[in-house]
């Protein structure tokens, strides 16, 4: 690999090159699997919400009680451990959103420690390799590096790729709206692809995790979408279902999304959820911006598509 990210980055390398990992053809298609738990698995919750809870009132200590590491072991716990999901020699995907030219504190972009937790997850499980991969909005340079996701990644033993034009190739969605489109094809040519979105406001789409967080995958003129949004959200969500989603809501932005920018639009929510139901996931995360899951369209586009449900409380839920 060659391509430095900078010489202020911390020590590593990233996925550059024009001949290594990704660039295998394209099977045209993806290989859809339906990873929802069976009714036999009834002791493992299918909605996981793993909080940190405040001190109490006197403590001088603003830390929170628990780490987004410790708070993702939690959920994935409560899921029945990572290991139901990722099988020894797997190769896996790690989706995050690194979208934005922001800093952690801004809340544009997937917490790094979610990130780097549950790429060390997945290596415990027996993932033969782990690749952190998305498709920037901005300079992904400068998003990969100063998300703090590519250090946080590139630490814990995961290949770190960005969105090069070489590794899109043309796929057929058959969505709706979207039909033939670039695809960044290290996202969806793995034996496994886990979501790891953070939820936040959006000035369009009202709000943003799981299935909003797809679009990273698309190559092209993505703004073109927009006057077509929330079929596209649900069309993207039929082609990319995702073998888990882990939601960081660490910091949420309230406010002014997808990109923020005002530190005072985020707010310390110290939660994550883990879910097999991308439709649910997002139901009950729009709740953390004060959002109704009835007032997303695509949520129920996505439900009618049989993607899941919006009734999140229908789950098997637990709070940890």
């Amino acid at each position: 690999m060659a391509g430095v990210l900078g010489a202020a980055a911390v020590g590593g390398r990233v996925a550059w090159d024009r001949g290594g990992f990704g660039l295998v053809e394209s099977r045209a298609t993806r290989q859809v699997r339906d990873y929802r738990l069976a009714e036999r698995d009834a002791e493992h919750a299918e909605l996981a919400i793993a909080r940190a809870p405040a001190r109490e009132v006197g403590d001088l200590s603003p830390e929170p009680t628990a780490t987004p590491e410790q708070l993702v072991r939690r959920a994935l716990e409560a899921m029945g451990g990572m290991g139901r999901f990722v099988s020894r020699g797997d190769v896996v995907v790690v989706k995050p959103n690194i979208g934005w030219d922001r800093m952690p504190i801004h809340a544009a972009n997937t917490n790094p420690d979610v990130v780097a937790a549950v790429v060390k997850l997945a290596f415990e499980a027996g993932a033969k390799k782990v690749v952190v991969a998305d498709g920037s909005c901005n300079d992904p340079n400068r998003c990969f590096q100063r998300s703090g996701i590519w250090g946080a990644a590139y630490a814990v033993g995961a290949d770190v790729v960005l969105p090069q034009e070489h590794r899109f190739r043309s796929m057929r969605l058959k969505g709706d709206v979207l039909d033939e489109w670039p695809i960044f094809t290290t996202l969806v040519d793995a034996d496994k692809v886990i979501n790891v979105p953070i939820a936040k406001h959006h000035n369009l789409a009202k709000f943003t995790a799981a299935m909003k967080n797809w679009y990273g995958v698309l190559g092209g003129r993505r703004n073109r979408l927009h006057q077509n949004i929330d079929t596209s959200i649900a069309d993207l969500a039929t082609f990319m279902r995702p073998t888990l989603v882990v939601m960081d809501a660490w910091r949420v932005l309230m406010r002014n999304g997808p990109q923020g920018g005002n530190i005072d639009d985020a707010k310390d929510m110290h939660t994550v959820i883990a879910s097999v139901d991308q439709v649910a996931a997002d139901a009950f995360g729009c709740t953390l911006i004060g959002q109704k899951p009835e007032n997303l369209p695509y949520l129920a586009m996505g439900e009618k598509r049989g993607l899941g449900t919006t009734r999140w409380e229908s789950l098997r839920v637990r709070r940890v």
